[in-house]
């Protein structure tokens, strides 16, 4: 038992010195007259991100790598209007709406308040 768990120790550290070893394998950037960009890059411990977009008017992209955990992350995203927009299945979720909610806001929806005008 003591042999593997040295033997995990040791796989470990080889790992983050490898990670501190990481090298630059692809790098692109390109911007255009028009405001409208790209850029991608990868290194060897296997990152991997790409974005386009106009100006600061809309960015789409994406990240990719894998977690100390081992499993594989990979984050999509686009930002324009309406925020930033991630996805992933890494990303957390809220818990759905209970029933009586929407069973609420439905009534709510159904029989709007008069306002009344204080004098």
């Amino acid at each position: 038992p003591k042999a593997l768990i040295i033997s995990l120790f040791l796989v470990a550290v080889v790992r983050a010195a490898d990670e501190s070893q990481a090298q630059i394998t692809k790098s692109r950037n390109e911007i255009k007259a028009d405001g409208s960009y790209s850029w991608e890059f990868g290194t060897s411990n296997g990152i991997e991100a790409q974005e386009s977009g106009v100006g600061s008017a809309y960015a789409g992209g994406s990240v990719q790598y894998t977690a100390p955990d081992g499993t594989p992350i990979k984050l999509e995203y686009t930002a324009d209007e309406n925020g930033y927009q991630p996805k992933g299945a890494h990303l957390p979720t809220p818990p759905p709406i209970p029933d009586y909610i929407i069973k609420a806001l439905a009534y709510i929806e159904a029989h709007p308040f008069t306002r009344i005008q204080l004098k």
